[in-house]
């Protein structure tokens, strides 16, 4: 696991409960903070993915 795929996971976690505790609250702010958060995470986790993806390829 790249160390960019764990820390887009950390964002995304982060990022859900900011939206749950922005919706349980009626904050629209803080609701959206956690969605974009957790749109940020995904895509981190996705090129942490792509990272080690080439780091295997470039190995074999």
């Amino acid at each position: 696991m790249h160390k960019d795929e764990a820390k887009g996971a950390a964002k995304d976690i982060s990022g859900s409960v900011k939206e749950g505790v922005g919706k349980a609250t009626g904050n629209e702010r803080l609701e959206a903070e956690g969605v974009a958060e957790r749109v940020e995470g995904k895509v981190q986790k996705g090129v942490g993915a792509l990272k080690d993806a080439a780091r295997d390829a470039l190995k074999r």
